[in-house]
């Protein structure tokens, strides 16, 4: 196995630099990534570093080690804990076993007592990854996870080829139950090819079958099956608001699959439903979300109505794939592809009318498609601005080159334009949640999750485009915009550092202090004095 990752937590510099040198941490198999002074800052870097162990003291300023401990086992429950702690101390720690802590270790360090403890650690850690990656046990949970039965009607389901008189019989003879009033399809794809020498794709596909059923089946009760080389779960939820939760946790899956089990998961979540007979367009906006992975990147989840709330009603000419395909592809594919599709599905138009009569109806009922897929994603294209029966009466008197070049031209208006409405509509969507900022800095409850939750929208979609757009974490924005307004108001006026705190949205003016600091080099009072003297 690789090396481990470990953070380490303490107030105290001297003691994290004799932990640091008192044990081979490269020959024991592990490598510390940082350090944290305070519980806040060790949270952040867990967020983002998602280290292995977190070893950390007791008191600390801001969040001590129990509370930090109590919200890494909620949000990173594969997270091991070791707890070091003064002699007071250890009686207390020993009493909060329901953290599942690893260790608690009593200061001063022992250096054969920690190598001792990391070494059972890494024994541990080794177990299981390894029953994680292990062939033979995912061959006989292969066998045992796909009964035939329950496989073929979740599938027939999603494809919608159940009718509603049947519903009640298959759900009996195959004790199946749904619990919840609504419904979500999870279209789970692992990459074939990004994957390690010496695993085999398809072995790795439903090892991430197990895993995710392991992280997302208690919660959201889903029934999970195999469906045209994915994983489909369909979820079911108590309240349609809770969508964007589910989002966020299936996003937690996919960087938790790449960091255990190194592969490669995108998640797409589809539209709600109140119906189990309406799971198949379920299922359909969730592979078609999975397909902006073009767009907005692998390991991570996609919600369809976060990406797309326009192209939810995307019209499909029946029993025609190919009309379907060049339709797909205006919407993702490059200038270029599209231009070959367009010229490609014109031709095989060409060729199939054999009179007259059936090219002029092959011809109305393209533009009829085409008029219709624009007013389901409200485009305004100069093709379809005026007389719909003068357009018919040019097209059917065009001659086979002119009506392929209309026809190609149009396609790529189209596409043209939704690409301008995407870049809009995420642009509008940072310039709203910049505004929110400049109008409720000043609250203290504000943060990523009292936003996301004004927008309407998933943790994770919201961080992703942020950060795009902006180049910064939404809670460093929010951070630096409060630090601009606390610096201006020390430079401004006389006011206490405690009440510019309260007024820039901190409750707790030590921590306050702290992050100025963090941010200009200098205490607030320090930072007022060096700004006094130089305009004076």
């Amino acid at each position: 196995m690789g090396k481990y990752t470990v953070l380490l937590v303490d107030d105290e510099e001297e003691v994290l630099q004799v932990i640091k040198k008192k044990i081979n941490w490269e020959g024991l198999g592990f490598s510390v990534i940082g350090y944290a002074d305070n519980g806040v800052k060790a949270l952040e870097m867990v967020e983002e570093y998602q280290p292995d162990v977190v070893m950390t003291d007791i008191k600390m300023p801001y969040m001590d080690g129990m509370e930090l401990a109590k919200r890494i086992k909620s949000g990173y429950p594969a997270a091991k804990i070791l707890i070091f702690t003064g002699f007071d101390e250890f009686e207390y720690a020993k009493e909060a076993v329901h953290l599942e802590v690893e260790e608690y270790i009593l200061k001063p360090v022992n250096s054969v007592e920690l190598t001792n403890v990391f070494t059972q650690l890494k024994i541990k850690l080794d177990q299981e990854i390894s029953e994680k990656r292990n062939t033979e046990i995912l061959k006989n949970y292969y066998m045992e996870s796909l009964p035939f039965l329950k496989n073929n009607f979740y599938s027939t389901l999603i494809e919608g080829r159940i009718h509603e008189n049947e519903i009640e019989k298959y759900l009996r003879d195959y004790q199946i139950t749904f619990t919840e009033p609504f419904y979500c399809c999870l279209v789970i794809h692992t990459s074939s090819t990004q994957v390690s020498k010496n695993m085999n794709p398809v072995l790795l596909a439903i090892s991430v079958q197990k895993q995710a059923k392991e992280y997302l089946a208690e919660r959201w009760k889903v029934k999970c099956f195999s469906y045209l080389g994915n994983t489909v779960m369909i979820a079911q939820l108590s309240g349609e608001n809770e969508i964007s939760e589910l989002t966020d946790e299936c996003d937690r899956f996919c960087r938790y699959a790449r960091r255990m089990i190194d592969a490669v998961v995108t998640v797409g979540v589809g539209c709600v439903c109140s119906n189990i007979l309406d799971l198949s367009q379920s299922y359909n906006s969730a592979r078609e979300a999975v397909s902006y992975r073009a767009l907005y990147g692998a390991v991570r989840a996609i919600n369809i109505k976060e990406i797309a709330p326009q192209e939810m009603g995307e019209f499909e000419m029946p029993n025609d794939a190919e009309l379907s395909r060049l339709l797909k592809m205006i919407r993702f594919n490059s200038e270029e592809e599209v231009a070959e599709e367009a010229d490609r599905y014109i031709s095989r138009l060409f060729q199939s009318a054999k009179s007259l009569q059936q090219h002029h109806i092959a011809v109305m009922e393209l533009v009829s498609v085409m008029y219709r897929f624009a007013s389901n994603h409200d485009i305004m294209v100069s093709a379809f601005s005026g007389d719909m029966r003068e357009l018919y009466g040019r097209l059917l008197e065009m001659e086979p080159d002119s009506l392929r070049k209309w026809f190609i031209e149009l396609c790529l208006s189209l596409r043209e334009y939704l690409i301008s409405t995407r870049n809009k509509s995420t642009k509008t969507f940072v310039q709203k949640a910049q505004e929110y900022v400049r109008s409720h800095y000043m609250e203290a409850e504000l943060s990523l999750d009292s936003m996301c939750e004004e927008l309407g929208v998933s943790n994770s979609y919201f961080s992703t485009i942020f950060k795009k757009e902006t180049g910064s974490s939404f809670i460093s924005y929010l951070t630096d915009f409060r630090m601009d307004q606390a610096a201006r108001r020390l430079v401004e006026t006389n006011e206490k550092s405690y009440m510019i705190a309260k007024e820039v949205g901190y409750t707790d003016p030590n921590y306050f202090s702290y992050v100025f600091k963090r941010r200009f080099g200098v205490s607030p009072s320090k930072y007022r004095t060096e700004h006094a003297a130089s305009e004076s």
